[in-house]
Formats: structure tokens, C-alpha cells, sequence
């Protein structure tokens, strides 16, 4: 089994609750590859604290660029888990030093930025990997599954709904409301989580978005929206999305639907239900089931591990631009184009061709 040597870039709340713990916790279970944590950045005293008392044996910095400067050599990967503003300095950075990067979603604020985190992962030869943890719940891949087995057949149409009371508060050693000053966050539950909306869109309907029409509402006072519902125009069909900061429950809600029958997600339970054609019309035979999740934990480490060793995949195969990391792109293009939609009033806007995704 082999050992991959690497740090982290912002302790704060996902960094410390999901992807540390999880790399702690790798090589067990049948794990292809083992992480270990040596070095940890962070701008603020108090949470370096933490992650001394998490990883007694790490190195402290107050930077990425300090880190870099004195740990680079002896690195394999590096976490990015900074807020999105961050993310192409600090991704770009570590690529041309020589580490494979896993990148915390969005990948970045514009398709601009994105193009040049993609162009340095070619330029480096090394490995950048976003962080599509949705994908690892159990329940989503117990859809997968289904749909390999062809039980609805081919989906055309797939619902997305996110619903949140409040949105994600960062740590309070530094800055818990980043997310709803642009600076930092470059928008609100879009770019939260339209992530993880649009890469399960994605895999779900098999094919490439053609244009997306939005709108969006911001509570007054506040500079990032706190509602967002679209409607993105696929290839192979389409796909609906409301994402909200103001919901009365936390909750999210899938629905996918195909020509021979439909499968509802809400949280754990999932149900299937298949279209069976009778002398007297079509008929329906449900079946339900609870798929354990933990949507409640926001930490989702166990999905994290799932996650880790894909990334531990990727470098060993020398994928520096991989599936994953077009979809990632993918997203980006979506919520910027959704953005675009929503400041024209709903006006559809075209995605473009020829892409890298």
C-alpha cells in the first residue's frame, strides 16, 4: 500500500471535520492507498492550535506560500480547502511545484480562472482533483446502481431541490460568514451548491448542457443570493433545480425520471417506481427503502474516504485531467451562465461549445 505525504491549505470547518479525519482513517478497510497529513496552513493562530492538537506531529504555517517554500520537496498532495476566492491562486501554486492538488468545490469563481487551474495541471503533469463528495452517499450511489441496472431506463428528466435554513456558517476563529460577502465566496447557495446540483445532473442524465435560464432572490442587506432555481436545457433532456438558504427544513430531494419509471430521493429513503405495461393500461409497482446517508453530519467523512482513494486513483494513473475534473469545469461554466440568466431576469443563456468538459 502505497503512502501519499501531504497538507492542507485552510483548517477550517470541512477541512477539519471531513477531509482530515478521513484521510486519518485511510489504509484500513481494504483502502488502495494511505494519506498522511504533514503540514497544515492557515492565516489564523487559533485554528493552527486546532490542527496541532489534531495532527501533533504537522508542520504549521500561517500561508500556502510559506508551506510551499519549505515542504514542497518532500510533498505528494495538497488539500485546498480556502474560500472559493482562493482557489485558483493556491490550486496553480501547488501545481507548479510539483503537488497533485484535491480542490474543494466550486473549482473556481469564472470559467477563467478554471481554464488557467486546468491549463497548469496539463503544464505541471500532476494530478488536480475537485471534490465531488456527493457522489459518495450512499443513497446517490445506490441511484447509480439503479440506473446501471437500466430500472427506470434512459432519464430525461431529473429534479434537484437543496433545501437549507441558514447558510453554511465558516468557523468562528476567522470569518463564519464568508459566504455571504462576495469577496470571498463570489456568490451564495449558487455557488454552494450548484456544485453538487449540476455534477450529479450531470452523471445522471448522460450528457452535456445546452443553455440554462435562472432566477434568483437575495434578502435584503445581503450581498449573496439566498434562492436560486434554474432550468438547464440538456442534450438528452432536462433538468429543474431550486437551492435555497430560506428553506423551513433541511432537506434535499431528487427526483430522476425515465421511460420505464421514476426514482425519488429524499434524504435516506429512496424509492422506485417501475412502469409495467397491463391490458388495461400502464400500471406502477413501488418499493421504498431507507439507504443510511448521514445528511444531517455536514462533515460527511465517510463519503470524503470514498472520495480520497478516487483521488489516490487518479495519480496513479496519471489522469492530471480527468472525467471528474471536466465535470468540475462543467459546474463552473453552469453557475456562471445561471448568474448571467438570473441578471438578465430569466433570459436563457447558451452554454458554450467546444468546452473541456
Amino acid at each position: 500500500m502505497r503512502t501519499l505525504r501531504g497538507a492542507v491549505v485552510g483548517y477550517g470547518f470541512i477541512a477539519s471535520r471531513g477531509h482530515v479525519p478521513a484521510l486519518q482513517q485511510s489504509g484500513a478497510d481494504g483502502d488502495a492507498a494511505r494519506f498522511e497529513v504533514v503540514a497544515v496552513a492557515d492565516v489564523t493562530p487559533a485554528r493552527l492550535a486546532l490542527a496541532a492538537a489534531a495532527l501533533p506531529s504537522a508542520r504549521l504555517y500561517p500561508d500556502h506560500r510559506a508551506l510551499l517554500d519549505r515542504e514542497a520537496e518532500r510533498l505528494d498532495f495538497m488539500v485546498v480547502a480556502v474560500p472559493p476566492s482562493l482557489h485558483a491562486e493556491v490550486t496553480r501554486d501547488a501545481l507548479a511545484r510539483g503537488l497533485h492538488v484535491l480542490c474543494e468545490k466550486p473549482l473556481a469563481r469564472s470559467t477563467a480562472e478554471a481554464r488557467g487551474m486546468l491549463a497548469q495541471a496539463v503544464e505541471s503533469r500532476r494530478v488536480l482533483y475537485p471534490s465531488h463528495n456527493y457522489k459518495h452517499a450512499p443513497v446517490v450511489k445506490a441511484v447509480r446502481a439503479m440506473l446501471d441496472e437500466g430500472a427506470v431506463g434512459e432519464v430525461s428528466q431529473v429534479t434537484l431541490d437543496t433545501f437549507r435554513s441558514t447558510h453554511a456558517k465558516g468557523v468562528p476563529e476567522w470569518n463564519p460568514d464568508w459566504r455571504r460577502q462576495r469577496a470571498w465566496s463570489g456568490g451564495g447557495i449558487g455557488m454552494d451548491h450548484g456544485s453538487h446540483t449540476f455534477y450529479l445532473a450531470f452523471d445522471w442524465l448522460n450528457s452535456r448542457p445546452r443553455a440554462v435560464s435562472a432566477r434568483t432572490w437575495t434578502a435584503p442587506g445581503e450581498e449573496t443570493e439566498d434562492n436560486l432555481s434554474c432550468s438547464v436545457d440538456f442534450e438528452r433532456g432536462v433538468a429543474t433545480a431550486h437551492l435555497s438558504w430560506t428553506a423551513g427544513v433541511r432537506k434535499v430531494i431528487y427526483t430522476l425520471h425515465g421511460d420505464r419509471g421514476a426514482i425519488r430521493v429524499e434524504d435516506d429513503a429512496v424509492e422506485l417506481s417501475v412502469k409495467t405495461r397491463g391490458a388495461d393500461g400502464d400500471r406502477w409497482t413501488q418499493t421504498q427503502r431507507l439507504v443510511s446517508s448521514s445528511w444531517m453530519d455536514a462533515s460527511h467523512t465517510a463519503w470524503f474516504r470514498a472520495l480520497h482513494q478516487q483521488f489516490a486513483g487518479a495519480i496513479e494513473r496519471g489522469e492530471h485531467v480527468g472525467a471528474e475534473l471536466r465535470q468540475s469545469f462543467g459546474c463552473v461554466a453552469l453557475i456562471e451562465a445561471a448568474y448571467a440568466s438570473a441578471s438578465a431576469r430569466g433570459r436563457e443563456v447558451a452554454l458554450a461549445r467546444g468546452a473541456p468538459w
